[in-house]
C-alpha cells in the first residue's frame, strides 16, 4: 500500500506515524511545503516574546528522525500541485529543483490546515506587515521587531492576545485593534471584561468595535471609527481560513464555510482521500451541526483516526467541542462547548449560573480567585458549555467540564463528582461542585435567580453585604440589609414585591433567598452576586 500525506505540522505527522505502526509495510509519503515537517504552531507567539528562547524548541520532530525511526519518504520544500482522483495520482513540485513528479497512491491524506484570512485593504503590502503562519513568518517578525518600538495588533483572538503579550514582554508598546466589542470574541463578552482589565493594565491601547481601514506609507494606521496613529509594524490575526485550494480542484463535497466535508472516519467525499485538521469541516459536539473549529488537539486526533481507518480498524471521530485556553499576563480564559450568544443565535433553550470561587482553599496562601460560568439545558441539566476566567485552576476546571459535555453530564451529576482536594490544590466544595450546587437548586426550584442583563429599572433590589462593601460600591437603587439583619428587619422590606438580593458572589443572596423564600417572599438571587454584575459593565 502507497499513502501520501500533504501537509505535516500537527495532522499530517500525526497521521504518518500512527500509519507506520499500524501497517509496518507500508509505503507513505510526507509531503511538506515547508522547510521543518512539524513544528509547534502554539509556540511561535511564546518564541517572539522571548519566553521560548531557544528556537530549536519549536520544533516537534526532523524530517531526518522520521526519516530514521519511521522510515518514512519526507519530502520537504515540496508542494502538491493537482490530484486526479480518478487515476489516484498526485502532482508534486519539487521546489528546490522545480522537479514535477506524477505520485500514484492507494489512499491520500490531505492535512494543508488553514491560511490567514487577508483583507483587501491599502498598504498590507507594506514593509513591516506580517501575518504569522509559518517558521520562517517567525523568523522575519522577530528580526523586524527587534528594531520596532511600536507595534499594532489586528484581531483579539487567540494568536492576537498571545501576540500582544508577548510584543509587551519584549518591551513594545502595542495597539490592538477587534471588530467586535470585545477581546476573545469566542467567549461572551462579559467573561472578556477581566481581559480588558489586565490588557489596559499593561498600557495596552485598545480599540474595541473598530476596524483597519488602510494602512499609509510610513505605517500610518488608520480605523474606520477615524482614529490613527504611527507604527513601526503591524500584525495581522484576523482568522483563518481552510486551505482547501487542492480539494477544490480535485472536486472534493466543501461545506458552507470552505471546510472538507469527511465523514466520521475523516473520509471525503472520494472514498481513497482523507482529510483531517484545520481544512476540514467538523462537527459540533454539543449540537451536532456542520462547523468550523481550527484547533490543535482535534487535529491531531483526526491525524490518528484517519491513520487507524486507512488500516482497517473500524473508528468515528464524535465531533469537536472547541475546549480552549489562552493565558493574558497574569489571567487566564477558557472555553467548552457553547456559549450563550452561540446558544442564542440557534434558538436553543438554556439557563445558566455565575459563581466566583478560589482555586483552592482560601486559608491556604496563594489562593486566587476565577469567574465560572455555566450553561446547562433547563429541562434535563446536561451541561452545554462553561466558560472561565481568573488566575491559577482555571485550565482545571473547564478540562473536568470538557469531559463531563463528552459523557453526557448533567448538573446532577457534577454535584455528586468527585475531584481530588488538599489545601493547595483546590477545596472539599471544588469550583465545578459549586457551579453544579447552584444549578441543580436552580432546577429544583430552591434557588429562583435572575442575571444581571434581566435586571429591570423597576426591579426591587436588596443588598445583603455588609456596611463596608454597599459602600465600596453597589448597584444603584438597591435597599441595604445586611444578611444577619435580615430576619430582624423583615419589616422594612414592600410587601407583594418580588424581591431581587445580591451580596458579592451570590453566596448570601442564596441564603437571604432561602430565608425569604420561607418567610413568603417572592424573591430571586442575582447570579453571580455583585461581580457579576460588574463583568456587565464597561471596563475602564
Amino acid at each position: 500500500m502507497r499513502v501520501v500525506i500533504i501537509g505535516g505540522v500537527a495532522g499530517g505527522a500525526s497521521a504518518a506515524t500512527r500509519l507506520r505502526r499500524n501497517l509496518e509495510d507500508a509505503e507513505i509519503i510526507l509531503v511538506e511545503r515547508g522547510p521543518e515537517v512539524s513544528f509547534a504552531n502554539c509556540g511561535l507567539p511564546y518564541y517572539l516574546g522571548g519566553v521560548i528562547q531557544d528556537r530549536s524548541k519549536l520544533l516537534v520532530t526532523s524530517a531526518d528522525n522520521l526519516r530514521r525511526r519511521f522510515r518514512l519518504d519526507v519530502r520537504t520544500r515540496t508542494v502538491a500541485e493537482s490530484i486526479d482522483p480518478q487515476r489516484r495520482e498526485v502532482s508534486l513540485r519539487d521546489l528546490a529543483t522545480d522537479q514535477l513528479t506524477l505520485i500514484p497512491y492507494d489512499a491520500l491524506i490531505l492535512a494543508t490546515g488553514a491560511a490567514p484570512i487577508r483583507p483587501a485593504l491599502q498598504g498590507l503590502d507594506l514593509p513591516g506587515v506580517f501575518q504569522l503562519r509559518s517558521l520562517e513568518d517567525t523568523d522575519r517578525i522577530h528580526a523586524f521587531a527587534a528594531q520596532a518600538d511600536h507595534a499594532t495588533v489586528v484581531g483579539a483572538g487567540f494568536i492576537g492576545l498571545e501576540m500582544v503579550e508577548n510584543l509587551c514582554h519584549r518591551g513594545l508598546k502595542v495597539s490592538l485593534v477587534e471588530l467586535t466589542p470585545q477581546v476573545l470574541p469566542p467567549l461572551d463578552l462579559e467573561m472578556t471584561r477581566p481581559l480588558e482589565s489586565v490588557l489596559r493594565r499593561h498600557q495596552v491601547d485598545l480599540h474595541l468595535g473598530d476596524s483597519l481601514a488602510s494602512l499609509e506609507t510610513g505605517l500610518r494606521v488608520r480605523l474606520q471609527s477615524g482614529a490613527e496613529w504611527q507604527s513601526d509594524m503591524v500584525l495581522l490575526g484576523v482568522g483563518v481560513r481552510p486551505e482547501n485550494s487542492l480539494a477544490l480542484k480535485a472536486g472534493l463535497q466543501i461545506g458552507p464555510r470552505g471546510g472538507v466535508k469527511v465523514d466520521s472516519c475523516m473520509r471525503t467525499s472520494d472514498p481513497h482521500i482523507y482529510a483531517v485538521g484545520d481544512m476540514v469541516e467538523v462537527v459540533d459536539f454539543v449540537t451536532g451541526q456542520p462547523t468550523q473549529i481550527p484547533l490543535a488537539g482535534p487535529a491531531n486526533r483526526q491525524g490518528r483516526l484517519a491513520a487507524d481507518a486507512i488500516a482497517g480498524q473500524k473508528v468515528a471521530y464524535r465531533g469537536t467541542q472547541g475546549t480552549s485556553v489562552v493565558a493574558v499576563f497574569d489571567r487566564t480564559a477558557a472555553c467548552t462547548g457553547a456559549s450563550e450568544k452561540w446558544l442564542k443565535a440557534k434558538g436553543v433553550d438554556y439557563r445558566k449560573v455565575y459563581v466566583h470561587p478560589n482555586d483552592h482553599a482560601g486559608y491556604y496562601p496563594g489562593a486566587e480567585s476565577m469567574t465560572l460560568k455555566l450553561l446547562y439545558a433547563p429541562e434535563t441539566g446536561k451541561v452545554l458549555g462553561a466558560q472561565a476566567v481568573g488566575g491559577k485552576g482555571v485550565d482545571k476546571r473547564i478540562d473536568v467540564l470538557a469531559v463531563a459535555i463528552q459523557a453526557g453530564m448533567t448538573v446532577f451529576d457534577l454535584e455528586q463528582t468527585e475531584l481530588c482536594y488538599a489545601p493547595p490544590y483546590g477545596s472539599a466544595k471544588d469550583p465545578v461542585n459549586m457551579a453544579a450546587f447552584v444549578a441543580a437548586n436552580q432546577l429544583r426550584g430552591q434557588h429562583p435567580q435572575v442575571s444581571t442583563e434581566q435586571l429591570a429599572p423597576e426591579d426591587v433590589l436588596v443588598d445583603v453585604r455588609s456596611q463596608e462593601e454597599h459602600e465600596r460600591g453597589h448597584i444603584p437603587g438597591s435597599l441595604h440589609v445586611p444578611l444577619d439583619e435580615l430576619r430582624s428587619r423583615l419589616g422594612e422590606l414592600p410587601a407583594g414585591k418580588l424581591l431581587t438580593v445580591y451580596c458579592q458572589v451570590g453566596l448570601r443572596g442564596y441564603l437571604a433567598t432561602r430565608i425569604l423564600m420561607q418567610k413568603g417572599f417572592q424573591v430571586r438571587n442575582l447570579s453571580g452576586g455583585y461581580l457579576a454584575y460588574q463583568l456587565f459593565q464597561p471596563s475602564q
